[in-house]
This record gives structure tokens, sequence and C-alpha cells, in this order.
């Protein structure tokens, strides 16, 4: 099927307002993304504790309660990859875009109302599918309007807008420490407004337009990504994502309250551990920033399935040089900047995964792909928050790990992209 040619462009200026709009639209849902994500992991302990009338976070009930509530997130997020990918294939980008801001701004909104650890799970729930779905519609806007032959350096800032978004998270959790941890959500309520301009200003890629009116009576279904070629393209996505988030989400969502639970050990007090546990989360996130940039610096060398794996290989020495040994608050703060390092990994999927699928299931493909891997890391949160009881927090995140190990070596497998963005094929 033959789609409208793309004009390449060689600089900013050159870009159009559509272009422009889109690239804002996504970056900001991005940013959003991030911000709402992590307001959760940075007042899980207090917060499920006060839920469950139990005065310690650490309690082994409020660990285990946290688990299944962060499973289901994850959970959702996979759902929402696949279901609202699919909303973004058969009515378009920009509309499919609105739809996902609104169910995570709105979820997140509501779980300030949360009156049990069940409650806050149904939340977290719905938010997560709103923000899997953004993933993917996000991704495949971009991928069909901006040059791409920028597509490493695309991720690399669209990742950077998470990151950005994770520090925001971080900074209204210092603000409003000296409230119930609760209040915190209402943050997440702001992404909303973001819908009222997407609506009116973001248009629908040309690609999918052209795509849409030539596949009338003969769309795509769902099945067909298990098919032909591109099932191949499917399961190895799903093997080295699901291999490398795990790990990811285990730390982001353990390591605070690893961190949490060193400062108590140092006999720090309470207003002194909520602000030192945010604060110590800007350091992996402005790494992860530098870390996106590297990335996009490894792909545009090597490629994108190479520069994969040699970030996975860097994330596995990371994960390893960080947790094998006890170590106190303060010295942790030399190490943890590192895992967010090589966390860029993450944004090298934004651009690769949807060039890899044909336009009306591009979304789906993509979002299938990326977040079906999130189920996976449901189930490793809740055996790590099983781990954590039997163990500690520490030689739980050494473990989980060792997952990179498989997500590296699966990543050399993934088919290559030409320079235009498109992958290669048998016939090439």
């Amino acid at each position: 099927m033959q789609v409208a040619a793309r004009t390449e462009v060689s600089s900013l200026r050159e870009l159009t307002p559509a272009q422009w709009k889109s690239g804002i639209a996504a970056w900001l849902g991005w940013l959003f993304d991030g911000l709402d994500m992590h307001l959760y992991g940075l007042i899980a302990g207090p917060f499920v504790a006060s839920l469950m009338l139990i005065s310690d976070s650490n309690d082994p009930q409020v660990k285990e309660k946290m688990g299944w509530i962060q499973a289901a997130f994850l959970v959702g997020w996979a759902l929402g990859g696949g279901f609202f990918g699919r909303i973004g294939d058969l009515i378009g980008r920009s509309r499919a875009l609105c739809l996902t801001i609104l169910a995570y701004a709105c979820f997140t909104g509501f779980s300030f109302f949360a009156a049990s650890w069940q409650q806050l799970l149904v939340f977290r729930f719905i938010a997560a599918l709103g923000i899997g779905g953004e993933w993917a519609v996000g991704s495949s806007l971009l991928s069909e309007t901006w040059p791409r032959k920028w597509a490493p350096w695309i991720a690399a800032v669209l990742q950077t807008g998470v990151n950005i978004g994770v520090l925001l998270a971080c900074g209204a959790s210092d603000l409003l420490h000296n409230y119930p941890p609760k209040y915190v959500f209402l943050v997440g309520l702001v992404p909303a407004l973001l819908v009222l301009w997407i609506r009116r200003a973001v248009p629908e890629p040309e690609e999918w337009h052209v795509a849409k009116r030539a596949s009338v009576g003969n769309a795509p279904r769902v099945r067909e990504l298990f098919r032909g070629g591109v099932r191949r393209t499917t399961l190895l996505t799903i093997v080295v994502c699901a291999c490398s988030l795990t790990p990811w989400w285990a730390f982001m969502f353990w390591n605070n309250q690893n961190m949490r639970s060193l400062a108590e050990q140092a006999g720090w007090t309470s207003d002194v551990v909520k602000s030192a546990v945010p604060r110590q989360f800007f350091l992996v996130i402005f790494a992860s920033c530098i870390g996106n940039f590297f990335a996009g610096w490894l792909a545009k060398q090597f490629g994108f399935r190479r520069a994969i794996a040699l970030m996975c290989l860097g994330f596995l020495a990371a994960m390893t040089a960080t947790f094998y040994a006890e170590r106190d608050f303060v010295s942790m703060l030399w190490y943890i900047p590192w895992v967010g390092f090589f966390s860029g990994v993450f944004g090298l999927f934004t651009m690769y995964l949807p060039p890899l699928f044909p336009v009306l299931l591009r979304t789906t493909g993509a979002g299938f792909s990326y977040n079906i891997g999130r189920l996976v890391a449901a189930a490793g949160t809740i055996f790590s928050a099983q781990l954590s009881i039997w163990l500690d927090f520490r030689h739980t995140l050494l473990y989980v790990g060792f997952l990179f190990i498989p997500a590296m070596i699966v990543a050399w497998f993934l088919p290559d992209l030409r320079a235009d963005g498109h992958a290669k094929t048998s016939a090439d």
C-alpha cells in the first residue's frame, strides 16, 4: 500500500506549523505521563499504610498491598497500550491522544478520594490505561509527522519529557510534604487542560489519512500482528520490552522505599526523610536526561537494535554495582544515577517500534509490543514484593537486574531500520 511521500527537512526552521503542534502535543503528553505515573511511587508507603490504618510503612502487609497496587498499574498500562493503540489506528492519533490524557489525568486526581487500598488500586489501574495508550499514540503521531532521520534525537527529547514530568512529581511531593500524602494526586489533574488545546489545534497525520482512505473495507485486524513477517517482530519486541521493563519498574518503585528505609535507619527525623526521598530521585532523573541523548547518539552511530543491546548491558552493570553491597543513604547517591543514565534505552523504543508495523497497525503494534511487557513487569512487581519481605529491598533489586541479560541477547535479533526510518525486509 502506498502512502503520501513525506517532505524531509534539514532544520527546525523548515518544520510546518502542523509538525510543531504535533511535536508539542506529544512532548507535553509524555511530560504529564511522567508526572502522573510517579506521584504514587513517591508517597506509596505512607499513603497505603494510612489507608490500612497501620502506622509503619515498612509493615509486611503494607509492602504486599503496595506491590499489588503497582502491579495493577502495570497491567493497566499494558492493556491501555493495546486498547488505545487500536483506538488510535481506528479514529486517528489526535483524537485518541485526547482520550488517553483525559483518562490518566482524571483518575490520578480521583486517587485523592480513595478510602481503601482496593479503591486506590482501581483508580491507578484506570489511570494506567491512559498512560499506556498515550505512549502508543504519541510515538506514532511523531513517527508519522517529524523527519525520520531525526528519530534518535526525537526519541531522546520525548523521553526527556517523561523525565521532566518525574521531576515535577518529585517537586510536587516535596512542596506538599507537610500535607497528607493524598494531596499530591490533585496535581495529576493538570494534564486534563491540555486536551482542550490538542483537540482544537493538532491535526491528524496525512500518512494516517492516506492509509485510512486506501483501506476502506479492508482494514487490518489485530490478529495480523501474529501473522507473516510481522509475527517475528511482535514476539521479539515483547521479550526485549518485558525483560527490560521489569527491572526498571522494580527499581523505580522499590528504590524509593529502599532509600526511605535507609534514611530511617540513619535516625533522620520524619520531616527530613519526607524531603530527602524525593530529592534523591532528582539525581536519577537528571542522569536519565543525559542517558537519553547518549542512547540517541548510540542509535545514530550503530543503529537502534545495537544501541538497545548496549544500553541493556550498561543497565545490567549499573544495577549490579549499585546493589551488590550494603550502602548507607549518602553512599547510594554515587551509584543510583548510573541506573538512571542507562534508562535512556526506553527512549529508543518510542521512535524505533512504530515504523516496524504497517500504518493502520502502527499504534496497535507498537503499543501492544511495548506495553504488553508490563504484564510481566506486573508479575515481577508482585514477586519482588514477596522478595522484599523474605530478603530486603537491596537483594530484590540486585536479582531482578539479571533480567537485562536476556533483554540484551534478544535485542541483537531485532529488525534493523534503514536510514529513512523504515524496517528492512526480505525484499530490500
